[in-house]
C-alpha cells in the first residue's frame, strides 16, 4: 500500500518507520525543513520552530511510550540510551517523605526516559532517514486533499504546493493546527467533530545543563511539578546532564508577563527552595522559550456511526492535544501509530472498516486521557482564579466517589499506594477513571489526605516573595 504521512513530528516518523517496516510505501511530507543535525546538542540548538514551540518545552517519555518502543521499536530505544537519555525507575521518583520504599511486583513497568524533545526528535529521524520504503520530504506545504465523489468521498492523495502526490491511505499528522477540516469541506465532506477545554496556562521554560561534580539536590533524572497557590513549577531531567526548567501560570495573570526575562524568571524560581537548590549546581544554556494558546482538543472522524471521508485517518496531536504538563503528548502519539498499523494488519482492506476501527480505538486508548486532562485542568484553574482573582472556588468531590487526580498527587508523596496509584496515571498505563476508583486507592489516599492535608511537595512563596519577584521586570 501506499501511504502519504502529512506531518513529520514525532506522531508521523512513528507511523512512517512502522509502516515501512510492514511493508509499505511511505511518503511523510512536512512543510518546515526536516535536516538531520549531526548531534544531540546540534539538535537542541536549532529545535525550535515557529509551527511547533511544544519542541522547547520540557518533555519525558512516559512508562506507556517506553514500553512500546520496547514492543514496537527496540532500535529506537536502544538509539536513545546510546544519544545519553536516561532511564528513570520507579525507586528514583519516591520522596524522601515516602518512608515504604520497598519494591512491588509492576514497578519495572512504570519506568520513564529522561530527555530533551530534541534529543527523541533526532534518534526517531536518524531511524527514519535509515529506514527502507521510507522517503522524507521536508520544505512540502500540504495544500489539501484529492478525492473521488462518493458518499463518503474517498480520499485518493494529496495537493501540495509542489504538485500532487497519489495514495491508497493519507495520514493526517500535522498537528494540532491542521486545516483537515478546510480540506474535507473542499472535497464535499462534513468537518470532524471536536470537543475542546481550556488549559489556561501559559508555559515559559528555559534548560540548563548540571555543573561537572557538583553535589546536587536530588537525582539527575528528578520530576518534580508542583501546583502553588498562585502557579505551578516543575523542573525534569534529561539527558547528557540537562535539566528543563518551567515556570506554568495563568495566562490572564498579568503579573507574570515579564517571566520571559531571565533575571524575573530566575528570581521567581528562587523564591522557592527547592528550585532554588537546583538553581545553584547548574548553568543555563537557553533564553526563556514562551509557549501559550494551548487548548486540550478531540477530534472524531467518524460521527454517528458514519466516517466523514474513506481513505484518511489521523494519529497524534490532530487527534488529541493534552495539557503539556502531564507530558502526555509522545504515549498519545505512538499509541495512536501503533493502533494505525494494528489495523491496517486486520482489516482486510475495507476502507470503511478501518474508519471504524479506528474510532472505536480512539474511543479506548485516547478519549480517556482528554477527558481526565479537561476535568484536571478545570479543577486547577477554578483553584488558581479562587486564589487569585476571588472567584468561586471549585466544589469538592462527593465523599463517596472516587478519588480525584489531586487528591491522588497529594497523597503519593506519603503512602506506596496512592504513589503507585499516582504513577500507574502519570505512565498511562490504565485508563485514569480505573484507577480513580479503585476501592484500595481510594481508602489510602483518603486515609492519607486526613492525616497530611493536600500541602503541595514544596514549600512555596508567599505573596509577597512572589510578587518582589515578579517586579524585577522593568515592563511592570
Amino acid at each position: 500500500m501506499r501511504v502519504v504521512i502529512i506531518g513529520g513530528g514525532a506522531a508521523g516518523l512513528f507511523a512512517s518507520v512502522l509502516l515501512a517496516r510492514d511493508g509499505h510505501e511511505v511518503v511523510v511530507l512536512d512543510r518546515d525543513r526536516l535536516d538531520l543535525a549531526g548531534d544531540v546538542e546540534s539538535a537542541s540548538a536549532s529545535a525550535f520552530r515557529a509551527t511547533a514551540p511544544q519542541l522547547v518545552q520540557p518533555h519525558v517519555v512516559l512508562a506507556l511510550c517506553r514500553e512500546l518502543l520496547l514492543q514496537r521499536l527496540p532500535d529506537v530505544h536502544a538509539g536513545l540510551l546510546e544519544a545519553g537519555v536516561a532511564e528513570a525507575v520507579l525507586a528514583t521518583q519516591q520522596p524522601p517523605s515516602l518512608t515504604d520504599r520497598s519494591g512491588r511486583p509492576g514497578d519495572e513497568r512504570l519506568t520513564m526516559l529522561m530527555t530533551r524533545r530534541s534529543t527523541f526528535d533526532w534518534v526517531l529521524r536518524r531511524a527514519a532517514e535509515d529506514q527502507s520504503g521510507l522517503v522524507v520530504q521536508g520544505g512540502v506545504r500540504v495544500t489539501g486533499l484529492l478525492a473521488e465523489p462518493g458518499e463518503p468521498p474517498r480520499i485518493v492523495g494529496v495537493r501540495t504546493d509542489h504538485g500532487e502526490v497519489g495514495a491508497d491511505l493519507v495520514i493526517d499528522a500535522a498537528g494540532r493546527r491542521s486545516p483537515v477540516d478546510d480540506w474535507l469541506t473542499a472535497v464535499g465532506a462534513p468537518p470532524s467533530v471536536m470537543a475542546s477545554a481550556e488549559c489556561g496556562v501559559a508555559y515559559f521554560a528555559r534548560h540548563y545543563r548540571l555543573r561537572p561534580g557538583a553535589d546536587l539536590p536530588g537525582l539527575p533524572t528528578t520530576r518534580v511539578v508542583a501546583g502553588l497557590d498562585e502557579f505551578t513549577v516543575g523542573i525534569w531531567g534529561a539527558d547528557n546532564a540537562t535539566m528543563v526548567v518551567a515556570v506554568v501560570p495563568l495566562v490572564e495573570d498579568r503579573r507574570f508577563r515579564g517571566v520571559q526575562d531571565p533575571e524575573v524568571f530566575t528570581a521567581v524560581l528562587r523564591t522557592i527552595p527547592y528550585y532554588a537548590a537546583w538553581l545553584d549546581v547548574m548553568d543555563p544554556i537557553t533564553h526563556v522559550f514562551p509557549m501559550a494558546g494551548l487548548h486540550n482538543t478531540l477530534r472524531r472522524f467518524v460521527v454517528d456511526g458514519r466516517p466523514l471521508a474513506l481513505g484518511l485517518l489521523a494519529i497524534g496531536d490532530t487527534v488529541c492535544t493534552t495539557n503539556p504538563t502531564l507530558g502526555r503528548g509522545l504515549s498519545l502519539a505512538l499509541r495512536g501509530a501503533v493502533d494505525l498499523v494494528d489495523t491496517l494488519r486486520t482489516d482486510a482492506g475495507d476502507p470503511y472498516a478501518r474508519a471504524l476501527t479506528m474510532d472505536h480505538l480512539v474511543v479506548e486508548h485516547i478519549a480517556p486521557f482528554y477527558a481526565d486532562q479537561a476535568v484536571i485542568d478545570s479543577t486547577r484553574l477554578a483553584m488558581l482564579r479562587h486564589r487569585i482573582s476571588g472567584a468561586p472556588a471549585p466544589s469538592p468531590p462527593p465523599a463517596t466517589g472516587p478519588v480525584t487526580y489531586a487528591q491522588l498527587r497529594a497523597a503519593a508523596p506519603f503512602d506506596p499506594v496512592a504513589f503507585r496509584g499516582f504513577w500507574t496515571v502519570m505512565g498511562m498505563l490504565r485508563r485514569p477513571d480505573e484507577v480513580y476508583r479503585d476501592p484500595e486507592v481510594i481508602e489510602h489516599t483518603r486515609a492519607t489526605i486526613r492525616a497530611h492535608g493536600m500541602q503541595p511537595p514544596v514549600v512555596q512563596p508567599t505573596h509577597e516573595q512572589l510578587l518582589g519577584a515578579l517586579r524585577m521586570s522593568v515592563a511592570v
